[in-house]
C-alpha cells in the first residue's frame, strides 16, 4: 500500500504544502523586514486574545539570557537581582549606563509647548481641516503632503478654531437636550451648566465641574491590562479637559461575565487607576452585544423616520402596514410589536428597534471592537478610540457640534487610499441616536455583522451618505501611516519616521535622519545642575556625564507665550475659585464628591519607597555608579515631546502589542513626560499641574535595565 499511487500523491501533496508554507513565511518575513526594519510587528497580526496577555514582566529565561556585553560596548557588566512586582528577576547591568543613572534628556524640554488650553466652548471647523489637509474631493492635491498638514495644524489654530457667540455656545444650551449630557445630570434635573467663572477645577478628591456638556471617550479591551492600557489612560489624563470628559473602558463581558470585577478587583496593573475610578474619571463598563438597539424617532407619533430604510424595506413596510391596517392590527404580536422591515420592529409605544435574531447573536463578529464602536456611539455618542492610540492634544474642539452645521461626525482616511469610502475607524465620532449612526449600524447588521470600516465606508459611498461622515486625513491623527504608504509629497514630517517600529527605537544609531526636515531654533542644552531629572524615576539626585555627548542635533524652544487669540478666549479655571480649608473644592455639580482610596495611595507610596530602597541597595553593592555616556547603548538624546508630530491630535501605534519601547526612544520620552507630570515635577502640554490622586510610575522593564 505504501507504493500505491494514492499514497505517493498524498506524500507529494504534503511536501508541497510544507514547502509552500515555508516559502510564504520567508517572503512575508522578508517584506516585513524591508518595510519596518524588524519582523517584530508580525506579532501584531495575532488575535486580540493573545495580544492582551500580561507582558509587564518579561520571562525570566529571556532576562537570564542577557550576556555581559548586552549593554556595555565591551565593558564589564554586573549581574543583579531586581524585584519587578512580585517577581525577583536577574539581569545584566552596566554600572555606568543603566536605567537608574541615565539622564532623561540632553536638552531642557519645553513641556507647555501647546500654550493655554482651548476655551471649553471652542469648536473646530472640520470641513476646513479636511480641505486644508486633503485638497479638493476629486483631486486630493494635499493628501500626500503630511508635513504641510501638520504645519497648518500646529501654526494656524486661529483659522480653524472658533468661539461661537455666547448664545450659541455648548455651555449655553439646555443640559436636558444636550447630546452628551450624562445620565446623572438628567436624574438630577440639571437645568443649566455652571458658568466658566464658577466651574470648579479638578482636585485630589473631585473631578470638578464642567461649564458645558461632558463628552464620553470610549475604548474597548479584553483580557488583563497591559502597559498599553496604562499608556493610553495616562495619555488621556495628560492631555484632555478632565472635568469635561469621561473615559469609559468597555470590557468584554460576553467572553467573561466577571470582566468588570476582574478589572477592578483582581487586575494588578489596573489597580493603579482605582483612585481615578473612585474620582469618576474612568468608568469600567461591561460590554454585552445587545439583542435590541433603539432607533431614533421621527417627527410624528414617535415613529422612526422611514428615510432610515432602503427602498426595498420601505416597500415591505408599506405592504405590511397595509395588511395590518386591513386586518385591524392583527399582525402585532402579544407584546404589541409590529415588524416594520427586515430586522426592524416597532413596539406598542411606537419606538422602533433594530432586532438581532438568535442566529445572529450566535455568530457574533470575531472583531468585536469593530462592531461595538458603532453600537456604543449610537447609544451614547462621543468618540471611540482604539487602545493603541495615544492622545497628544485636547480633542474637545473636534467633538463639540458646530452650531452652524451641527457637524462633528468623522473618522479617518485609510492611510492614503483615494476612494471616498476607504475609512479607518480607529478614531471615530458620531452623534448619538442620529440618522447617520442608525444607518451605519443597520447596514453592518444587514451585512452579517460585518463592521469592517472599509466595508461600511463603501456602503455609505454607494448610498451617497459618505459626506455625512467626514474623512479626516491620516496626517491629523496617524501621521506615520501615509508617510510610507504612498510616495510622499513635500518634506518628511518631524520626526521623520519610516515605520511604526521606529518610535520604539532608542539606540544611538537606530534613527539616522529623524530631523532631516527640521529647520527651527535649537533647544537649550541641559547643564550638569539640571540633571536632577536623570534616571527613569528619581528626580532628586544629580547625574554627571564623564564624556561629551556624541548625539547630533539639539532642538528648538519656541516662545512660551500663547497666541493672543487663544489667551483672549481661554478661561482660566484657576482664577477666582473658592476652596475649602483643606484646599479641595466643594459644590460639585457633575458627579458627587468621592474620597480617594486610602489604601491605593498607601500602595503607591509603599511602591515608591520600595523602588528607592531597591536602588539604594544596588548602589551600595556597586551596581550603580557614575554615568558614562559612551558606554550606553541607549544614551539620552535631544528628543522632546514638543517635536513629536506637533499639530496631530493622536499617534497610532498600530498593534505591536508585545513590544516595550527602548530607553530614550520617542515613546520612552512620552513615558518620562507622563511620570514627571504625575510626580508633580513637570507640566502637561498646556502648562497645567497634576492635581489628582497619586499615580504609580511606569514599570522598569528588566530587558532594558
Amino acid at each position: 500500500m505504501a507504493d500505491s499511487p494514492g499514497a505517493r500523491n498524498f506524500v507529494v501533496l504534503l511536501r508541497n504544502l510544507v514547502l509552500a508554507v515555508v516559502l510564504y513565511g520567508a517572503i512575508f518575513a522578508g517584506i516585513e523586514l524591508l518595510r519596518t526594519g524588524s519582523i517584530e510587528s508580525i506579532a501584531g497580526l495575532r488575535r486580540a486574545s493573545f495580544r492582551t496577555r500580561p507582558s509587564r514582566t518579561p520571562p525570566l529565561e529571556r532576562i537570564a539570557a542577557l550576556k555581559p556585553l548586552r549593554g556595555s560596548h565591551g565593558h564589564s557588566s554586573q549581574e543583579i537581582e531586581y524585584t519587578v512586582g512580585d517577581v525577583v528577576a536577574k539581569a545584566w547591568i552596566d554600572p555606568h549606563a543603566n536605567s537608574f543613572n541615565r539622564p532623561e534628556s540632553l536638552v531642557v524640554p519645553k513641556d507647555d509647548y501647546l500654550g493655554r488650553r482651548p476655551h471649553v466652548d471652542i469648536v473646530a471647523n472640520l470641513p476646513l481641516l479636511v480641505e486644508q489637509c486633503r485638497g479638493t474631493l476629486d483631486g486630493l492635491e494635499r493628501m500626500r503632503n503630511v508635513s504641510a498638514c501638520l504645519d497648518y495644524l500646529a501654526r494656524r489654530e486661529e483659522e480653524y478654531y472658533t468661539l461661537p457667540p455666547s448664545e450659541r455656545r455648548a455651555s449655553s444650551q439646555d443640559p436636558q437636550k444636550s447630546e452628551y449630557t450624562l445620565p446623572a445630570d438628567h436624574d438630577r434635573g440639571l437645568e443649566r451648566y455652571p458658568s466658566p467663572s464658577s466651574a470648579r477645577p479638578a482636585s485630589k478628591r473631585s473631578i470638578g465641574t464642567c461649564p458645558g456638556p461632558v463628552i464620553p471617550y470610549h475604548v474597548y479591551w479584553t483580557g488583563p491590562a497591559t502597559w498599553r492600557v496604562e499608556v493610553f489612560v495616562k495619555s488621556y489624563l495628560y492631555t484632555q479637559n478632565l472635568p469635561c470628559s469621561r473615559l469609559w473602558l468597555w470590557v468584554d463581558a460576553d467572553r467573561n461575565p466577571d470582566a468588570v470585577e476582574h478589572m477592578l478587583q483582581r487586575d494588578p496593573l489596573f489597580a493603579r487607576f482605582r483612585p481615578l475610578v473612585d474620582r469618576g474619571d474612568v468608568v469600567v463598563k461591561a460590554w454585552r452585544f445587545p439583542s435590541r438597539i433603539p432607533l431614533p424617532a421621527g417627527a410624528g407619533a414617535g415613529v422612526g423616520a422611514d428615510d432610515e430604510l432602503d427602498w426595498l424595506s420601505r416597500a415591505r413596510h408599506a405592504a405590511v402596514a397595509a395588511a395590518a391596517s386591513a386586518a385591524g392590527g392583527a399582525s402585532r404580536n402579544a407584546e404589541g410589536e409590529f415588524v416594520v422591515a427586515d430586522g426592524v420592529v416597532e413596539d406598542a409605544d411606537g419606538q422602533r428597534w433594530l432586532a438581532l435574531t438568535s442566529k445572529q447573536m450566535t455568530f457574533l463578529p470575531v472583531a468585536v471592537s469593530d462592531a461595538m464602536r458603532f453600537v456604543v456611539l449610537h447609544l451614547h455618542g462621543g468618540v471611540y478610540l482604539d487602545m493603541d492610540v495615544l492622545l497628544l492634544r485636547d480633542m474637545r474642539p473636534l467633538l463639540l457640534p458646530d452650531p452652524r452645521t451641527g457637524q462633528h461626525s468623522f473618522a479617518e482616511r485609510w492611510a492614503a487610499h483615494t476612494l471616498p469610502g476607504d475609512y479607518n475607524t480607529a478614531i471615530m465620532s458620531l452623534a448619538a441616536n442620529s440618522s447617520l449612526s442608525s444607518y451605519l449600524l443597520r447596514g453592518g447588521v444587514r451585512m452579517g455583522l460585518n463592521f469592517h470600516p472599509r466595508v461600511i465606508g463603501r456602503m455609505a459611498w454607494k448610498d451617497g451618505r459618505n459626506e455625512e461622515l467626514l474623512m479626516l486625513e491620516s496626517a491629523a491623527v496617524d501621521p506615520v501611516w501615509p508617510e510610507y504608504d504612498v510616495d510622499r509629497v513635500g518634506d518628511c514630517s518631524v520626526p521623520c519616521l519610516r515605520n511604526y517600529g521606529a518610535a520604539f527605537k532608542g539606540g544611538s544609531q537606530s534613527l539616522h535622519d529623524e530631523w532631516r526636515a527640521y529647520s527651527g531654533p535649537q533647544s537649550r542644552r541641559r547643564s550638569e545642575s539640571e540633571d536632577g531629572d536623570g534616571g527613569d524615576h528619581d528626580g532628586s539626585r544629580k547625574r554627571q556625564a564623564r564624556r561629551s555627548p556624541r548625539s547630533g542635533l539639539e532642538l528648538p524652544s519656541p516662545s512660551t507665550a500663547a497666541p493672543l487669540w487663544r489667551r483672549r478666549l481661554t478661561h482660566n479655571s484657576d482664577d477666582d475659585v473658592d476652596e475649602d480649608e483643606d484646599g479641595d473644592h466643594s459644590d460639585i455639580e457633575h458627579g458627587e464628591r468621592r474620597e480617594p482610596t486610602a489604601t491605593a495611595e498607601q500602595e503607591v507610596l509603599s511602591s515608591r519607597a520600595a523602588e528607592d530602597a531597591e536602588e539604594a541597595r544596588l548602589r551600595a553593592a556597586g551596581a550603580i555608579r557614575d554615568y558614562v555616556i559612551d558606554r550606553d547603548l541607549y544614551p539620552p538624546t535631544n528628543r522632546t515631546l514638543e517635536h513629536f508630530f506637533q499639530g496631530a491630535w493622536t499617534y497610532h501605534i498600530h498593534n505591536q502589542w508585545l513590544k516595550h519601547p527602548e530607553p530614550s526612544s520617542w515613546l520612552d520620552v512620552l513615558r518620562k513626560a507622563h511620570d514627571g507630570f504625575f510626580d508633580h515635577r513637570r507640566t502637561n502640554p498646556y502648562g497645567e499641574r497634576w492635581s489628582g490622586p497619586l499615580l504609580a510610575r511606569y514599570d522598569r522593564w528588566p530587558e532594558y535595565m
